[in-house]
């Protein structure tokens, strides 16, 4: 322990300025990620509508598809922490393991998942139409990515980070 009339404990940490100089509004890993979401969801929308030439709404929510959102938000979130609190910080190094575990789940278990939900429904379309389950509900198919997606999704996500680090370092000098 410090000395009586030493005013910091052990308990406390030093906090850097940007914790408080920010608010949500300006919070650049938050809006970046925000962003690079969005990007990412209306890429899907707009080309299902170039092929298709119908919209559908569900595709700004959903998951799956190309490119990956959630490998897009993440990896802005880590590389936008990385910019603004350093790349050798705590913060940076559980933004970065964060997305790795996301990205990893979306080529493995929710892809995975998202091919037995195919196999299932077509077992339930071929069922008779007596059998209970014949009218059940399609299970949702495009859960996961293929490596591809996530690869396409995680370079959006760092175009997005540097881009926005570039923006904030203009209004900065300003």
């Amino acid at each position: 322990m410090g000395d009586a009339g030493d005013s910091r404990s052990l308990n406390q940490t030093d906090v850097s300025s940007s914790s408080y100089s920010s608010t949500i509004f300006t919070n650049y890993p938050l809006i970046a990620s925000i962003v690079a979401f969005t990007i990412a969801q209306s890429t899907k929308f707009i080309t299902f509508w170039y092929r298709e030439k119908r919209w559908d709404l569900k595709l700004l929510i959903g998951s799956g598809g190309m490119p990956s959102s959630h490998s897009a938000t993440v990896s802005t979130l880590a590389m936008a922490i990385g910019f603004q609190e350093g790349f050798g910080g705590s913060l940076f190094a559980a933004a970065l393991i964060l997305a790795c575990i996301v990205m990893y789940d979306a080529t493995g278990v929710r892809l995975q998942a998202g091919r037995q939900a195919e196999v299932l429904n077509q077992i339930v379309y071929e069922l008779p139409a007596e059998h209970p389950l014949a009218e059940s509900i399609p299970l949702r198919e495009l859960l996961g990515h293929t490596p591809a997606q996530v690869v396409a999704g995680c370079l959006l996500g760092v175009v997005t980070a540097i881009i926005g680090h570039l923006i904030t370092m203009t209004t900065s000098q300003s």
